[in-house]
């Protein structure tokens, strides 16, 4: 009987974590990150010439241990393909599973090897970015987002400026901060716009709870005793709403804001400064997950049960996919969901009880995790007021160049919320990052983020995930496809005709 095969989209801890489980369930794995090197956003990290990595990773790092014997395992099994610079850039569903479209190569690069998988099971855990609010100014060089300078202060120890203001929502402004600090960067202040009473709310209610996480009592710990060495001011109930200078930032307007986000007048103050780093929270990334008919919750996350499995056939999903948790809890999902992915009795036995230690604890862990998640989002969680902070000449859609204004007239012209007749009459999400950056924040400006049903697929038409084409990819790419007859039929299943342009992953073994 040959071998159960399973991919895992993203290398980060829920797919890092997915990957060693499904191997070590027995399946033959094949682990793909677009990135040049695994360990997702929550572990990029310098890597010297030559591939080694600086001996000072571990302090830019949370948990570094934990991601180098995950990398070193899954890197050195027998059962696991590696393949980085591989994007997945199609999904087409078949009648029992689906079938990815692969590119092989750096992505700037021409004449990418192609590859084709269609795998007994497939995880997903392609992670979330960044969730930016837009504001006056938010398109000045020199504002970037609170991801993006972690990523560049951990992979290339470099600061996004001198006089640095970290603004926005949740528990990850506490490392960016902190990451700034070690690249040298002077950090004026962090600004959280949740309100001390819904700080209270969320971390206080049903103390109990807490003791599952009160392990990351010593993290936060850290962060606010570099903070304090550094005499970094952190106020709570107070959001930065503007952002001024000739040609890059100059200047940044803070407010203090209400329960629902809204400015209070004359709380407004400027101080001077020459970068901001902004994060409101994270966007999930769905677009392979809707492609494959995953259904998506009203809250914008995909649908699981617990085994991690969603209801498409022969799909998993692990991760920031199925809510914002952080790093602990998606290693738990990613182990369930590897270990399940690989077993066929899943299918045979959807009941059956596994005396798999390592599956216990994983379900332990991700239990606890759960908790945080709620508490998080009732702590930090975006609130309506938000749009109070918007003139009508701030942009939205920054690829087209679409302002709140503009927006808002389209929808009053169109007499209508329906978000596809919005975005063509105002161009809005139209752009290069096909509203990946802008598409919750139109949805929600014209009143189209509401939890319908889209085509039977369980997903939700109001944010634009759906897309053909899940990343962009070049017309020579293009060009050269395999010539596949099973292109144009996406539930061909004749295994007589075998997968043009395939190949067997490396490091299988029969």
């Amino acid at each position: 009987m040959s071998r159960r095969t399973v991919v895992v989209v993203g290398a980060g801890p829920a797919g890092l974590s997915a990957a060693r489980a499904a191997a070590r369930a027995g399946a033959d794995v094949t682990l793909l990150d677009a990135s040049d090197q695994v360990g997702g956003q929550f572990w990029r990290h310098r890597v010297l010439p030559g591939g080694g990595t600086s001996p000072d990773e571990a302090s830019f790092h949370h948990g570094w241990g934990t991601f180098t014997a995950l990398r070193d395992v899954v890197a050195g099994h027998p059962r696991v393909t590696l393949l980085t610079s591989a994007q997945v850039w199609a999904l087409e569903r078949l009648d029992d599973g689906v079938r990815l479209r692969v590119l092989v190569g750096p992505a700037d690069a021409g004449g990418r090897e192609h590859l084709t998988l269609t795998p007994d099971a497939l995880v997903l855990a392609t992670g979330a970015h960044d969730r930016t609010l837009p504001f006056p100014g938010w398109q000045l060089p020199g504002v970037t987002t609170a991801g993006a300078a972690q990523a560049l202060a951990k992979a290339e120890r470099v600061a996004v400026g001198d006089r640095v203001v970290v603004a926005g929502a949740g528990p990850f402004l506490l490392p960016v901060a902190t990451s700034l600090l070690r690249t040298g960067a002077r950090v004026l202040s962090v600004h959280e716009a949740a309100t001390p009473a819904a700080l209270v709310r969320g971390w206080g209610a049903r103390p109990a709870g807490l003791l599952g996480a009160a392990h990351k009592t010593g993290e936060l710990g850290g962060y606010a005793a570099a903070l304090a060495r550094h005499r970094v001011a952190y106020r709570v109930g107070e959001a930065l709403v503007a952002v001024r200078g000739d040609g890059r930032v100059e200047e940044v307007t803070i407010a203090r804001v209400d329960a629902r986000w809204s400015p209070v007048p004359g709380t407004e103050r400027t101080v001077a400064a020459d970068a901001v780093c902004v994060s409101h929270g994270f966007t999930p990334r769905l677009e392979l997950a809707v492609a494959a008919a995953c259904a998506i919750s009203p809250d914008r996350f995909v649908v699981v049960d617990d085994r991690q499995r969603t209801t498409a056939p022969g799909v998993w999903a692990a991760g920031e996919l199925t809510g914002i948790g952080g790093a602990e809890a998606a290693l738990a999902e990613g182990w369930v969901a590897g270990h399940h992915a690989a077993s066929p009795s899943d299918d045979a036995a959807p009941d059956a009880v596994s005396d798999d230690a390592a599956l216990a604890r994983a379900v332990r862990r991700r239990g606890r995790s759960a908790d945080f998640a709620r508490r998080l989002e009732a702590a930090h969680g975006i609130r309506s007021g938000w749009t109070s902070w918007l003139r009508d000449d701030t942009l939205v859609c920054r690829c087209e160049e679409v302002d709140a204004g503009t927006l808002r007239a389209a929808a009053c012209a169109t007499a209508s919320t329906d978000l596809r007749s919005v975005r063509l009459t105002s161009r809005a999400g139209l752009g290069p990052c096909q509203a990946r950056i802008c598409g919750r924040t139109v949805a929600e400006l014209v009143g189209a983020a509401g939890p319908a049903a889209d085509e039977g697929t369980g997903a939700t038409p109001a944010v634009p995930d759906r897309r053909p084409l899940v990343v962009p990819v070049r017309l020579g790419d293009l060009a050269t496809l395999p010539d596949d007859p099973t292109w144009s039929d996406p539930t061909h299943t004749d295994p007589s005709r075998p997968e043009v342009g395939a190949r067997e992953p490396r490091g299988h073994t029969a």
